[in-house]
Order: C-alpha cells, then sequence, then structure tokens
C-alpha cells in the first residue's frame, strides 16, 4: 500500500514536471514570438526613418546643387547688369563730351560772326 502511494506520488509528480516543462516551453516560445513581433515593428519605424532620411539627403543634395545654379546665375546676371550699366554711363560720358564740345562751336560761331560784323562795320 505505501508503495503504491510512493509510486502514485512520483506518478504524480512526474506528470506535474512534465506540465511545467510544457507550459515553460510554451511560456518561452510566446515571449519569443512577442520579442520577434516587437523587434519586426520596430524595424518597420527604423527602416521608414532610414527611408526618409534617405529622401532628404538626396534632396538636400539637389537643393545645394540648385542654390549653386542660382548663385552662378545671379553672379551672371549682376556681371551683365554691371557691364550695361557702364556702357550707360560711358554713354552719358559722350553726350556730355558732345554737349561740350557743341556749347564751344556754338561760342566759337559766336565769336567769328561778332568778329566778322565788327570787321565789315570797321571797313570804308
Amino acid at each position: 500500500m505505501l508503495s503504491s502511494m510512493v509510486k502514485e506520488h512520483q506518478l504524480k509528480q512526474s506528470r506535474r514536471k512534465e506540465e511545467q516543462e510544457s507550459r515553460r516551453k510554451e511560456t518561452v516560445e510566446a515571449a519569443n514570438e512577442l520579442t520577434q513581433a516587437l523587434v519586426d515593428h520596430l524595424n518597420v519605424g527604423v527602416a521608414q526613418a532610414y527611408l526618409n532620411q534617405k529622401r532628404l539627403d538626396t534632396e538636400a543634395k539637389q537643393l545645394h546643387v540648385g542654390a549653386t545654379n542660382f548663385a552662378k546665375q545671379s553672379q551672371q546676371w549682376l556681371q551683365l547688369i554691371e557691364g550695361f550699366s557702364s556702357a550707360l554711363k560711358e554713354l552719358g560720358d559722350v553726350e556730355n563730351w558732345a554737349r561740350s564740345i557743341e556749347a564751344d562751336m556754338q561760342v566759337t560761331t559766336y565769336s567769328l560772326e561778332i568778329a566778322y560784323k565788327t570787321s565789315r562795320e570797321n571797313q570804308p
């Protein structure tokens, strides 16, 4: 009788150990699945952030190239406008020079007319 009770007790303990081991394995598997799901979820976010950063880098490079081209074009426009302004100043200088010559010629013409009139009046 005692021996059957011991056997029964050992059998129950063995079954409990098997159940505990089975539950432990299930728990470990569930924890692994949860961990894998969390890591996968995080990896999706990290991958999206990486792709966004890659796009931002590409757009930043394009913006830099565009800004550089714009700066070059602006410099060319400034040089062109400066040349145009210089040409206008030269034209203004030529116009001023022509006016001075014209004024001098008018004074000379007036002086010659007066001299001619005076000389005709002084002739007998």
